[in-house]
């Protein structure tokens, strides 16, 4: 079960003034015997730029600390030696490394590339799977009919994980289409939060397997409980449930994951223009292309999203950039899948904007600079990763009460359905019934 990374924290802090590590915690003690796991880019927690390797150690080992078994390690950018580097720190700490293929679909990335990526993470001693993300939902049934018996032969026999996001509704299908070609691994969420951008839902995708003659060892009675709760709380709280999603051709030019059109819409909306959502979707497949076809899932998904946003709304292209860009045309995030347009690159970085990052370099502060840079040397080590995610206030705020372990449904049930349900039961031989001023009280003969 996967259950936390550095963007759940940071949004627990923020929106639920709740302290993610003794969260976490509480995961542990609720699933003793669940593997729990997290994901990790291998040079950022909670921002788009770049972290200090002395604070991700800390932060791999701290998630260990409390509790999680295994960490999937990414980048889109594939720093093979940087990836390589921190799977090393996981496995000292005890804990599982998986290597991470990010697919995406680009005249660069064809099966031979990613193939190569996952011998090279499966030669690695201390890399114990592969785990294979889709995150825009863009490989389609033909492609994985190629692409999964090269990624399945180069990972020399190490197990490999398969997480197919639903976007196109290509996910489900996918899936079986890796179990038919030998894999044993899928990665999937009970329905209430599958599908759209999400994963394909465990219940359908057991259906599938149980249509198809395939073995599986779930426990099917297990899954409505589960899904009946999400549901509720979804009720309650006002949001969506996962809806399939209709098949969009345009998904497989702009590559954006699904929670990205959201964050899309929203920074329209700012400037009053909802409406233009459609152009800024066309401008993403331009602004990824210049930049040498990045894989699209975080830090660059966001990356080209906003930087389609701010060309579309100021109506000339490229003259607003923000920093990590900068640092990206720059190189300083890694070397691009494919040349990044020289026009683009020149126009930046001779901008007076531009022109600040001359010279620049990725900071790497010691551990003992950092604590004295975010609450001093008794600072906890818990403190200062959180800290550095968000702002002093808000981890203050968070940590002013503890974690409320429960939670509370709005009571549902009228008197009638209350007394009608306690009349079915067997066991009591009296009931009694208040409200207010009003009092009901029985007694079976």
């Amino acid at each position: 079960m996967e259950v936390t990374g550095s963007s759940l924290m940071e949004c627990s802090v923020r929106y639920s003034r709740e302290d993610p590590w003794e969260s976490l915690d509480l995961w542990r003690t609720w699933l003793p015997s669940s593997e729990l796991r997290s994901p990790v880019c291998q040079n950022r927690i909670g921002t788009f730029g770049m972290t200090p390797d002395a604070l991700m150690d800390l932060w791999v080992r701290t998630l260990v600390r409390h509790g999680i078994d295994a960490l999937w390690v990414y980048d889109c950018l594939y720093n093979m030696g940087q990836m390589k580097r921190l799977c090393d720190v996981i496995a000292e700490t005890g804990a599982k490394a998986l290597g991470a293929i990010m697919y995406g679909i680009s005249p660069v990335h064809t099966d031979e590339w990613f193939a190569q990526r996952v011998r090279q993470m499966a030669s690695w001693p201390s890399v114990s799977a592969i785990y294979v993300e889709d995150a825009p939902g863009i490989l389609t049934p033909e492609r994985a009919r190629t692409l999964i018996p090269a990624i399945l032969a180069a990972a020399g026999g190490k197990p490999v994980e398969w997480h197919f996001h639903n976007n196109t509704a290509m996910g489900a299908l996918n899936y079986m289409i890796a179990v038919e070609l030998g894999g044993t691994i899928l990665h999937t969420c009970s329905r209430p939060l599958a599908n759209g951008p999400s994963l394909p839902s465990t219940e359908q995708t057991v259906a599938n397997l149980d249509r198809l003659g395939f073995e599986h060892g779930i426990d099917e009675a297990a899954l409505p409980p589960v899904a009946d709760h999400c549901a509720r709380i979804a009720r309650q709280e006002g949001w969506l449930v996962g809806e399939p999603a209709e098949f969009d051709a345009f998904a497989y030019e702009h590559h954006l994951p699904g929670g990205m059109t959201g964050t899309l819409k929203a920074q329209l909306a700012q400037y009053s223009m909802a409406e233009r959502l459609p152009e800024v979707l066309e401008e993403t497949v331009r602004v990824r292309e210049e930049l040498g076809h990045p894989i699209s899932a975080t830090p660059f998904s966001q990356l080209v999203g906003i930087q389609s946003v701010l060309n579309v709304v100021t109506g000339d292209r490229w003259s607003v950039v923000p920093d990590e860009v900068v640092l990206y045309l720059m190189e300083k995030f890694g070397p691009p899948p494919a040349p990044i347009d020289a026009e683009v690159r020149d126009r930046v970085l001779s901008s007076p904007h531009g022109q600040r990052f001359a010279g620049w370099e990725r900071p790497q502060p010691s551990l003992s600079e950092l604590r004295e840079q975010y609450g001093g040397r008794s600072v906890t080590d818990e403190e200062l990763l959180l800290r550095y995610m968000v702002p002093a206030a808000d981890v203050d705020a968070a940590r002013a009460q503890p974690v409320y372990p429960d939670y509370d449904y709005h009571d549902e049930t009228t008197e009638l359905d209350l007394v009608t349900a306690l009349l079915a039961t067997r066991r009591p031989r009296s009931v009694h019934v208040s409200r207010g001023t009003t009092s009901l009280h029985m007694e079976r003969d």
